[in-house]
């Protein structure tokens, strides 16, 4: 297995990228970014300096993971899906001093264009559904939806709806 950087990306100097990692088009992972095996990340991805991800991960077109972002194995972020890591943000107050941490846990699925505000922790094999909205820690196998999200059920490590929540 090898490292698979398609021409128009950049990946800075110092990242640290596994083994079997594909990186598409027009993507910029930072140099401080730490990254593990077999993980895809699609057009116009950008990945911070202060971002580690495991092994596994899949990252869909138009995502940016920023400072303060850890993703566990087996996550899935949807195409156009965002985080942030500051709370408040002003153009004219800086607070890269505030970041506040947000853990992906493994298993997790984050759908399209879902909106996770910083400093949460999304539990393991949870779904977030779409255009979703996460204002705050989300159960293992947690399925959310709406805005602001609200727990609509439970899913299984395969991705199925299920009655109850499965045992860690």
């Amino acid at each position: 297995m090898s490292i698979t950087i398609h021409p128009t990306a950049i990946v800075d100097e110092g990242a640290l990228l596994g083994n079997g990692t594909r990186v598409w088009h027009w993507v910029h992972i930072s140099g401080g970014a730490k990254i593990g095996e077999r993980c895809s990340f699609g057009q116009n991805v950008f990945v911070g300096n202060d971002v580690v991800i495991g092994s596994n991960c899949k990252v869909q077109n138009n995502v940016s993971i920023y400072d303060a972002v850890i993703l566990e194995d087996d996550v899935f972020c949807g195409p156009s899906m965002v985080f942030t890591n500051v709370y408040n943000p002003r153009s004219a107050v800086i607070r890269k001093n505030e970041y506040r941490s947000t853990l992906v846990k493994k298993g997790a699925t984050i759908g399209a264009n879902a909106t996770i505000v910083c400093g949460v922790t999304l539990g393991e094999y949870c779904f977030i559904a779409a255009g979703a909205v996460i204002t705050r820690d989300v159960e293992p196998y947690a399925l959310m939806a709406g805005v602001p999200a609200r727990q609509i059920g439970w899913m299984n490590e395969f991705g199925e709806k299920v009655p109850s929540q499965p045992k860690s």
